[in-house]
């Protein structure tokens, strides 16, 4: 099943107003490591899985990228993207990521925030980009990191004044569903450990060039409600890739 809980009113209303969602890349408590992996955009053909709000979409225009295409599942999310774009080469696709069939050589560049671990097939996904990715072209993604998503629930265990405790972590070499809590309602999400990440990409056709477990910027620390408590464990993983001739 494609996972879309982004149409859900009540959630989407609650994402709406979510930190990240609201002041964009610069609330992201990982975006000072992943800008560091994107490419230069300048000539270049981007193509966004997952795009949501269009944050990462219209940075790639802003440094010069020769055509950008975001894709979504959610209509909500596009809806507000398309309202907001202001670029005349940034457009979005209502299409979900294990649909997407693009012709050979389509794109340079291919990226993705936080949207893999709503798939439960990872490879089909890997080997739907390496297809229209040129030779030489760049992946980048981040995901929910496989310690983060392994014991399903994605909240602390708390002390008895109600203080993060510890970060549970079960099941970790069993991939598949799992039944999360994301903004106080229930996700389902896809497990998949650091194993399956990596060795899929490089069982179809990539080379990685990069891997960060980033901690959060500095400035986010004191800004952003729990921002410190990701420094106990890791929440994200960002990866870079490159296909092979």
């Amino acid at each position: 099943m494609k996972e879309n809980i982004y149409d859900n009113e009540q959630f989407f209303e609650k994402y709406s107003h979510f930190p990240r969602s609201v002041a964009g890349l610069s609330a992201a408590g990982e975006w000072h490591e992943l800008k560091k992996l994107l490419p230069d955009f300048h000539g270049k053909r981007v193509l966004d899985i997952g795009c949501g709000f269009g944050w990462h979409c219209m940075y790639a225009a802003e440094n010069g990228a020769e055509t950008v295409l975001g894709t979504d599942i959610s209509s909500k999310m596009l809806a507000v993207v398309n309202e907001k774009n202001t670029f005349d080469n940034v457009h979005y696709q209502q299409i979900a990521m294990e649909d997407i069939d693009f012709a050979p050589n389509s794109f340079d560049v291919v990226m993705s925030s936080l949207a893999f671990h709503y798939t439960p097939d990872f490879r089909a996904i890997c080997e739907r980009i390496s297809h229209c990715l040129t030779v030489g072209g760049q992946l980048i993604f981040s995901v929910e990191h496989p310690v983060f998503t392994a014991f399903g629930t994605q909240d602390w265990i708390y002390d008895e004044d109600g203080k993060p405790k510890y970060w549970p972590v079960d099941h970790y070499f069993t991939d598949g569903k799992r039944n999360a809590v994301f903004l106080g309602e229930s996700v389902v999400k896809y497990h998949k450990t650091l194993t399956t990440y990596l060795n899929t990409l490089l069982q179809t056709g990539f080379t990685i060039t990069g891997i960060v477990e980033p901690e959060p910027g500095a400035e986010l620390l004191d800004t952003v409600p729990g921002m410190r408590d990701e420094l106990r464990r890791p929440m994200m993983l960002l990866v870079s890739a490159t296909k092979a001739a």
